[in-house]
């Protein structure tokens, strides 16, 4: 997909490299231990997107689209991006889907939901949100608030909340071109029961 004139692929880890310095600079955090091959792709739009490879599935490449509706003009590169590989990227196995909720302050009421059902954990500049049973990880909904404004470095202030749903959530081998209307609305639900949210997510189809 990444073999033309347009990309630029820079190996950050692998075997005999090793440049972790270097990811921080372009991502602004560090590489995780699961990671065993790290790689940053540039676009000749000047777009940079992480390309990683986990220990739990090293035959696969995890491609990060982060930031798609954002406050800069990377979220714009980020949907021509898509655009230029709209089909491939529909036949990708989704690995993790995070929906996000901007607002000066997070509400109140919005925190007392999450309390009802999952314990806060706060970590430098973010707040986990974890069931009683959960450990380290969860395989399938992670809830975090933090501080956008400090985060994205903003001039005003802002707090997000941030649902993560990863890979135990969806069925098992799942692509994006399957998450159809059905499954959208069940993330819906499950962001409604516990935030009170009343979410709408719009299918990536209709933001390309």
């Amino acid at each position: 997909m990444f073999t033309s004139e347009d990309y630029i692929i820079e190996v950050v880890k692998s075997v005999g490299i090793f440049e972790p310095s270097l990811w921080i600079e372009t991502f602004k955090k560090g590489l995780t231990k699961s990671i065993i091959e790290a790689k940053i792709l540039h676009t000749s739009t000047g777009l940079t997107v992480a390309l990683k490879r986990y220990n739990r599935s090293p035959t696969k490449q995890t491609l990060d689209i982060a930031g798609l509706q954002g406050y800069d003009e990377k979220s714009e590169l980020l949907k021509e991006f898509l655009k230029s590989h709209f089909l491939e990227f529909m036949e990708c196995e989704i690995k993790r889907i995070d929906i996000c909720f901007d607002f000066v302050k997070v509400p109140n009421r919005i925190i007392k939901r999450l309390c009802e059902k999952r314990e806060p954990f706060k970590f430098k500049n973010t707040t986990y949100y974890k069931t009683a049973k959960e450990k380290k990880t969860n395989i399938k909904l992670d809830i975090k608030i933090y501080d956008k404004q400090k985060e994205a470095n903003l001039s005003k202030p802002l707090e997000r909340i941030e649902f993560c749903f990863k890979g135990g959530y969806f069925d098992k081998g799942m692509k994006l071109k399957d998450l159809d209307k059905k499954f959208l609305s069940k993330m819906e639900k499950t962001i409604f029961n516990f935030s009170g949210i009343d979410a709408k997510i719009i299918p990536i189809s209709y933001i390309t």
